[in-house]
């Protein structure tokens, strides 16, 4: 008995696609303060520690609840008026040694030069 081989319709490739590879998925998170989505590396992530204190999470690692922020000056400022960060990481109030640190990244975040992809 002889076998019969059957070729594979293919289709054509679009161009700019390597055949087998797809592309790659970007996790997006969105900031608790402007809303837009963004890629994950993009915004910086604040996290709650089993101890109840916020913390900046710059590898976007740690454990704990987390919540994500652009760098932009506005939204942390928004954020910290609001109380968005509090109902994020559900705590009932930031404690003022955490307060303090997240103003301190804000205002440094007002001296950065912004790239040309620029944030919100």
């Amino acid at each position: 008995m002889q076998k019969q081989h059957m070729q594979a319709v293919r289709e054509p490739m679009s161009p700019g696609k390597q055949s087998g590879q797809r592309p790659r998925h970007v996790p997006q998170r969105t900031c608790l303060s402007c809303r837009t989505t963004h890629a994950k590396r993009a915004l910086l992530r604040l996290v709650r520690t089993a101890a109840g204190r916020v913390e900046l999470d710059p590898t976007g690692k740690r454990n704990g609840r987390g919540a994500y922020l652009c760098l932009n000056r506005n939204c942390w400022e928004l954020a910290l008026k609001r109380r968005s960060i509090e109902r994020a990481l559900r705590l009932t109030a930031l404690h003022p040694e955490d307060r303090v640190v997240l103003e301190q990244f804000a205002q440094e975040l007002a001296r950065m030069p912004v790239d040309d992809a620029g944030s919100t």
